[in-house]
């Protein structure tokens, strides 16, 4: 058994898989025929859960081949202990295919597919550090359930990633997921405390060649019909949209996207948030246009940690509400190229003038534009650059300039950032670096941030944070479990120092942070204290946190509570605050999920007095008819309470909504939506807005 084990460790430290070219298609139904025997195989998976480094505790198979057109790949996983898991919701098998295909060492594009059918892709980015859900490819796949493995066929083809032209090989990974026993394992071995999942660890793909000739062509014209009615209101308006997306790969490393009169609605609404600090929430973007290679328009991530990366380009400021009106888009056109060795990206937009009912201009016609390059460096280092800015006339315009070194060597990981911005004629800098890293069994981490009084990228980035100076270490045990139920211990104990913007008087504590993790549940434990200086107000600030989650194939459940001292923006105060938030969902029949997200703040006076409840309900059913066809209803009511007194409490504002969704073709997709908002203005709920919307978008490839 210990030469077995040997065997397999060796083998997965410089695992070859040579891609064998194949006359006969193989077709993608989910039943491994005899066409994949003539393909090189790989098995001999290793755990990256629980048991890192164990081998798996179930065969898989791996089977790759191509034409001049595709790569295939087939993976039959084993089930010998109980039979695989399929279900449209809640846990289920998964198999992941992890493809290298610039040699980056660096990005990987990931496809991954259920046990029930479904299906989703992304990116893998800065070596590990960072994931992006948002990447959407065209490309094929089926799953079948047996009572003894599960089998899954994909065919990608060549036009929809980009690649290395020339190159003979890739970097490559296969995970498997086994829901029954929260199981992950790769073709790899990848640790924690050698830097954990790192696309440089990838296997070799071997014998690539692409033979797809001419360009890759996407046309997306969209149509939408939208009725709207607000507030006062006594009836709405239908209008009719069309639009038209663009995406054209003109090699194998190089992309041209366009968009025409885009429609970038939302089709569900931001959730609400309650905010007492003295920085706005940042928002995810969702719009397909700044979403796709959006990874090329930022600086680099570190993963988990206290450092965060400035972040100069922010795209919900293109189009970004005025008075509660979005800004038209008028047009935008975006150009990224990627090597192994560098990678470009360019990106402009132009929103239209937006006035009120008279006539008064709220925002004037604006151009914006984006530019990133990096180039690789010796020992897996990366040299980075980024402007953003934008332009509305002589005196009104903003703009930064940014770079990035960074650095990845087995499990050390560090950034250091710079920027320089001009609003109107008003310059400012900020410097910014992290490092997080393993020595042995310890954990490291830290943070030094220095930004000026007078940065800002207000109308193009997100780094609100104006004359922060910060300085974060700390370093503890990981404690990993072999066996029974315990799987990884971290503690983190470590200090800050902290200069609050519009102080001139530094903070100082200690932190620590502790997340035990055992095979199916967790918690995470995160306090710190110490001498704070902010608002013009010296105070001994505190805070702690801790949260609860769990997960089985039918329930996932996470719960946690929040307190702290410190000072209160939204009411000018320094007092007690408190929170406390849980997410449940329940899975039926593996079709039906119904989840509760709930949420209560509570906020203190200085006395100690609880002087208001806010709280919020958010329910939802969501249900699939198959893998391509779903829908949800949904509501969401926000309370308020004054002081304690419960009886009083009222419904402040609710939204309810309703969602069909039908992936009818890879990239297109019929929506149905319907969206009613109401609040309280004085006299009870009224009607804020209603909008019901129907949209196509449907995919034309060449």
């Amino acid at each position: 058994m210990n030469l077995l084990l040997c065997l397999l460790l060796t083998a997965a430290a410089d695992r070859t898989i040579q891609v064998r070219t194949t006359d006969v298609a193989p077709r993608i139904d989910g039943r491994i025929e005899e066409v994949w025997l003539q393909a090189d195989t790989a098995s001999g998976f290793l755990q990256s859960w629980p048991d890192e480094g164990e081998v798996a505790s179930e065969r898989t198979e791996v089977f790759v081949l191509q034409d001049g057109a595709n790569l295939y790949v087939a993976v039959r996983g084993w089930c010998d202990k109980a039979p695989p898991v399929g279900q449209l919701y809640g846990l289920e098998d998964e198999i992941t295919v992890y493809i290298d295909a610039m040699d980056s060492k660096e990005i990987a594009y990931w496809f991954k597919t259920y046990g029930s059918g479904l299906y989703h892709d992304g990116l893998v980015l800065d070596n590990g550090a960072a994931w992006d859900w948002s990447w959407e490819g065209v490309w094929f796949t089926e799953a079948r359930l047996y009572d003894d493995r599960l089998e899954v066929e994909m065919r990608i083809p060549f036009k929809s990633i980009r690649y290395k032209e020339g190159a003979t090989a890739w970097g490559f990974n296969v995970e498997r997921f086994i829901a029954r026993e929260r199981e992950n394992s790769h073709i790899g071995d990848f640790r924690d405390e050698e830097g954990g999942f790192q696309v440089s660890k990838f296997a070799r793909l071997e014998g690539i060649e692409p033979r797809a000739h001419g360009y890759y062509f996407e046309l997306l014209p969209e149509g939408y019909v939208r009725y709207d009615q607000n507030y006062g209101e006594e009836q709405g308006s239908v209008k009719p949209f069309a639009s038209l997306n663009l995406k054209w790969d003109l090699t194998p490393q190089t992309t041209l996207n366009a968009t025409a009169l885009p429609d970038f609605a939302q089709i569900e609404s931001d959730p609400y948030s309650f905010n007492i600090s003295r920085y706005p929430t940042y928002l995810a973007e969702r719009r397909p246009f700044f979403v796709e290679g959006s990874e090329m328009f930022r600086l680099t991530s570190l993963g988990d940690g206290p450092f965060g990366p400035l972040q100069l380009f922010y795209s919900r400021r293109i189009g970004r509400p005025v008075v509660q009106e979005p800004v038209p888009i008028l047009s935008g056109l975006k150009l990224t190229t990627r090597s192994p060795g560098w990678s470009f990206g360019a990106l402009g937009a132009v929103t239209d003038r937006l006035t009120d009912t008279t006539g008064s201009v709220l925002e004037p016609r604006r151009g914006f534009a984006v530019l990133s390059g990096k180039t690789g460096l010796p020992d897996q280092s990366r040299l980075g650059m980024l402007f953003a800015g934008t332009m509305a006339g002589v005196e009104d315009y903003n703009y930064a300039l940014g770079s990035d070194w960074n650095f990845v060597e087995g499990p050390h990981r560090g950034t250091v950032q710079a920027a320089f911005s001009d609003r109107s004629g008003t310059p400012g800098w900020a410097l910014n670096s992290g490092y997080n890293g393993m020595i042995g069994d310890i954990a490291l981490q830290g943070k030094l941030q220095a930004i000026s009084d007078s940065f800002s990228v207000e109308d193009i980035g997100f780094v609100p944070w104006a004359g922060n100076r910060e300085v974060v270490i700390g370093a503890g045990p990981r404690i990993v479990g072999r066996g029974g139920s315990f799987r990884r211990l971290w503690v983190v104990p470590g200090l800050w120092a902290q200069q609050q913007p519009g102080s001139d008087r530094m903070s100082y504590g200690a932190y620590v942070y502790a997340e035990p993790n055992f095979r199916n549940w967790g918690l995470s434990l995160d306090a710190g204290a110490g001498q704070s200086h902010e608002a013009d107000t010296s105070y001994f600030g505190r805070n702690a946190s801790l949260s609860f989650w769990s997960n089985s194939l039918k329930d996932n459940l996470n719960f946690g509570v929040h307190g702290s001292h410190g000072y209160n923006y939204n009411r000018g105060w320094l007092a007690d605050n408190y929170s406390g938030w849980l997410t449940y969902t329940h899975y039926l029949w593996g079709r039906v999920a119904l989840m509760l997200v709930a949420n209560s703040w509570w906020e203190a006076s200085p006395d100690c007095d609880i002087v208001g409840v806010t709280s919020v309900l958010r329910p939802k059913v969501d249900f699939r008819i198959n893998s391509k066809i779903s829908f949800n209803v949904y509501s969401e009511m926000v309370f308020d309470t004054p002081e304690m007194r419960f009886g009083e409490t009222d419904l402040a504002s609710n939204r309810v909504g309703f969602l069909f969704s039908w992936n009818f073709r890879p990239k297109s997709w019929l929506y149905v939506a319907v969206n009613e908002y109401r609040a309280d203005y004085g006299s009870g709920l009224e009607l804020a807005d209603r909008v019901a919307a129907v949209k196509l978008r449907y995919l034309l490839y060449f």
